[in-house]
């Protein structure tokens, strides 16, 4: 399991590097940088949970431009295989005891918790994605995990 989960990681790394590269190619707007900052934050406050730390002065959506970006797309990458690499195979089925930032107390499993991670980042590439047709890109990145698969021969 920790080695699919570090394929995943792999992944979402390189989808988000080839989406932060169109959103600069393409001079997007704001809400792109947006989504994008939005995205990694939620990285960062998913490993302090999973860390057993509390995300203090964690900001859901950070005003971060995309230089900042592009290193927190690095930073985030190896802190969250830093983390797998130290777990055991038991471990992705533990539950991660976490409040979340309203306070609600929740508990999910390590492994739901990593599906979770890369659906979001998912759903947000895929919002980006929209916001490139719509001003008019005549060509998007190919963030398909199917595709990085046969480029990487995973």
């Amino acid at each position: 399991m920790k080695t699919y989960f570090i394929r995943l990681l792999n992944y979402d790394r390189y989808a988000n590097e080839v989406m932060l590269n169109s959103i600069i190619e393409a001079e997007m707007p704001r809400k792109s940088i947006e989504l994008m900052a939005h995205l990694l934050s939620a990285q960062q406050i998913w490993l302090s949970r999973c860390k057993g730390l509390v995300p203090v002065g964690s900001i859901l959506w950070p005003d971060w431009d995309s230089e900042t970006l592009n290193k927190v797309i690095n930073n985030n990458h190896n802190e969250w295989l830093e983390y797998l690499n130290g777990l055991q195979p038991g471990d992705f089925e533990k539950p991660i005891s976490y409040k979340n930032l309203k306070g609600d107390s929740f508990e999910n499993k390590l492994a739901d918790i990593l599906a979770h991670l890369i659906n979001h980042g998912t759903h947000h590439r895929a919002q980006i994605g929209q916001q490139l047709k719509f001003s008019g890109a005549e060509t998007l990145p190919v963030t398909d995990y199917i595709a990085y698969t046969r480029q990487f021969d995973c």
